[in-house]
């Protein structure tokens, strides 16, 4: 089944201002699209889009851009983050999504195809895809990591403390891990020239309050938030007090290198 996720205003702008956008990626999936020096493709479709950061990277590769999203509240900060000619946005579920058979060259979902109903999603991104026309899925795990000297691997242990604590909190529909649920996608796609990736690295620097407000975006950090707020709050405390500890700082304010990893399937319609 699909979900509807971050729709809270407070939520949403957490969502737009920590989370990581991966635009090395856009590289790789305009690279198993092809050579695009000379003209660019017609139509890229970004299946919940969210706030439109993903979505905007892809402009300067197509003539149109569409950015697709159930959340009028997502949306509303996508149209509202600044224009971008070729670049508009549509409300609409992913495995219904408003535009004729064969017309999109990339049908796209960057941190967002395990929400969708996903045998839906694929029948529904094939009916869109014109020949040679592509499917990238991207996503990253929630697991990441953070460097700074001496004190990382004390770093690593208080992250894994704060992942534990929020694991009762969990979606079941993801189970241990999303990047199966994209290994199920990948393996499930009928087209025979694909691409699987099960980690790539991104480094961002961020600082100790950037973190904590990432982690604090998940939807298992809101689903305790909503239980219980003072206990959602008394744990990013009690891991910030700890990160500063470790790393021998008294500002939250600090920066760190923070390590992302991500996961995606290419496939390309025959």
């Amino acid at each position: 089944m699909a979900f509807r996720l971050y729709e809270e205003k407070d939520h949403v702008a957490a969502y737009l201002q920590y989370r990581v956008t991966p635009h090395e990626l856009i590289n790789r999936i305009m690279d198993f699209m092809g050579p695009t020096k000379q003209i660019k493709f017609n139509l890229a479709v970004d299946v919940g889009c969210g706030n439109g950061k993903g979505t905007i990277l892809l402009a300067p590769f197509f003539n149109q851009v569409v950015g697709t999203d159930i959340s009028p509240a997502q949306l509303e900060l996508a149209r509202a983050s600044g224009p971008c000619q070729n670049v508009s946005y549509r409300q609409s579920p992913a495995e219904e999504l408003p535009f004729e058979s064969g017309q999109v060259d990339l049908v796209t979902a960057m941190t967002a195809a395990h929400w969708f109903d996903y045998p839906r999603f694929l029948k529904e991104a094939d009916r869109l895809l014109k020949p040679n026309g592509c499917l990238a899925l991207l996503s990253n795990t929630m697991d990441m990591e953070l460097e700074y000297g001496k004190a990382t691997s004390n770093l690593n242990n208080i992250c894994k403390e704060f992942y534990a604590a929020l694991l009762p909190f969990k979606n079941p529909c993801l189970g241990s891990s999303s990047s199966r649920i994209y290994l199920e996608m990948f393996e499930s796609c009928p087209y025979l020239e694909k691409k699987w990736n099960s980690c790539e690295k991104i480094y961002r620097t961020v600082t100790v309050n950037s973190f904590i407000g990432l982690v604090e975006t998940f939807t298992s950090y809101q689903k305790l938030k909503r239980q219980d707020a003072a206990e959602a709050k008394r744990l990013s405390d009690d891991i910030r007090s700890k990160l500063l500890g470790a790393m021998q700082v008294s500002s939250p304010d600090t920066e760190l290198t923070m390590v992302v990893k991500y996961f995606y399937m290419m496939a390309r319609k025959p």
